[in-house]
């Protein structure tokens, strides 16, 4: 939990001002598909990939943790860390695999930045969802919504029906170990008790 609270804290520091339109410093150029987020600002730059702990703590392996570690960006003109939250597909943790695949490389990104200090007093964070990455010097875009077929590469074990979540080795491992709240087996043993 102090890690979420630390990489919001350093996210914060990388959201500049956001226009009254929508429109920020970023957004010149962007082909980022607007999602209609509360603070939802298009945003294309030039950043380097590293992974979320690197950049904080210095812990900074080789492949950026292949994908298992909360990634981010730190933008070239102003050497800000942005926290990647999320991707192209639905769920946030698609962008780690595609941008561990750019480890420690020079890329221009485009994507929104969201975040809205009205919603969130205090903390002013700005996270990136990333929807679009190149190399620098790169034509080609590659799309960040590759997540699932990544993940089925990964654990070819959990193939299976219904949401990959539900057959995640990680996800079922950890409930086992903390039960379905986190709050422990006792918890969730207790809470089926008085609900049923």
């Amino acid at each position: 939990m102090k890690r979420i609270a630390l990489l919001l804290a350093f996210s914060a520091l990388a959201a500049p001002a956001l226009a009254q339109d929508g429109e920020g410093p970023y957004s010149a150029n962007s082909e980022a598909k607007s999602w209609s987020l509360f603070g939802e600002e298009k945003a294309r730059f030039e950043a380097k990939v590293t992974d979320a702990l690197c950049a904080l703590t210095g812990d900074c392996p080789a492949d950026c943790g292949a994908g298992e570690r909360p990634m981010a960006v730190i933008r070239k003109d102003d050497n800000k860390m942005l926290l990647v939250n999320k991707s192209g597909a639905p769920n946030f943790t698609a962008a780690n695999y595609r941008l561990s695949e750019f480890c420690n490389q020079d890329v221009e990104v485009d994507g929104l930045l969201v975040g809205d200090p009205d919603l969130t007093p205090g903390i002013g964070a700005k996270v990136y969802q990333v929807q679009l990455i190149r190399a620098v010097g790169s034509e080609e875009w590659l799309k960040t919504n590759l997540y699932t077929k990544q993940w089925a590469e990964r654990y070819p074990e959990a193939k299976g029906k219904g949401p990959w979540f539900k057959r995640d080795p990680n996800v079922k491992a950890e409930i086992e170990k903390n039960g379905y709240f986190g709050l422990g087996l006792d918890a969730d043993k207790a809470w089926l008790e008085e609900n049923q």
